[in-house]
């Protein structure tokens, strides 16, 4: 399955943790996580791509999440139907990786290193982090205390004490 394209309806996921999303047709989401596993890109409505998860609703339904940015950019809201075409993810982090993360990595072999032993989903929330701000200034600073705080934890990693790292 190199792509598929289908058209969806956005829906409530009446959840604590998600607002919005696209249920993926069953006959869809088990061909593809068969084939491919969990983790694709999305086009939206032909306009714009995202990597993304199928992530699991319940009763082997999957559906993808529609973030606040992604219902700014696609002026969103429940009933609303989209076009989505999802293909196999093949990047290494699954997430495009700022450039200032990739230069330190340059500088900083030991960082580098430690950063590698987290697992794969803590390596792209921790690149979400990184990349999230609009200035470069911004995404380097948070990529340098990110680093350190690893390299001082041995690459233990705790949410919280990062977020403290983070706003000292």
């Amino acid at each position: 399955m190199p792509s598929v394209t289908f058209t969806a309806k956005i829906i409530s996921l009446e959840s604590s943790v998600w607002s919005l999303g696209v249920e993926i047709p069953l006959e869809i989401s088990t061909a593809f996580i068969k084939e491919n596993g969990k983790r694709c890109i999305c086009s939206f409505n032909n306009s714009f791509r995202s990597h993304v998860a199928l992530m699991p609703r319940g009763d082997n339904r999957y559906f993808i999440n529609i973030n606040k940015e992604l219902q700014k950019k696609l002026h969103a809201s429940e009933g609303n139907a989209i076009q989505l075409t999802i293909e196999k993810d093949t990047s290494p982090y699954q997430m495009d990786v700022p450039e200032e993360l990739t230069e330190l990595w340059e500088q900083d072999e030991i960082g580098k290193a430690i950063f590698h032993q987290l697992t794969p989903g803590k390596q792209r929330s921790l690149i979400y982090i990184i990349g999230k701000p609009k200035s470069s200034d911004s995404r380097i600073n948070k990529a340098i205390a990110i680093i350190e705080y690893l390299k001082s934890t041995g690459g233990k990693l705790d949410f919280k004490e990062l977020n403290m790292a983070l706003k000292g």
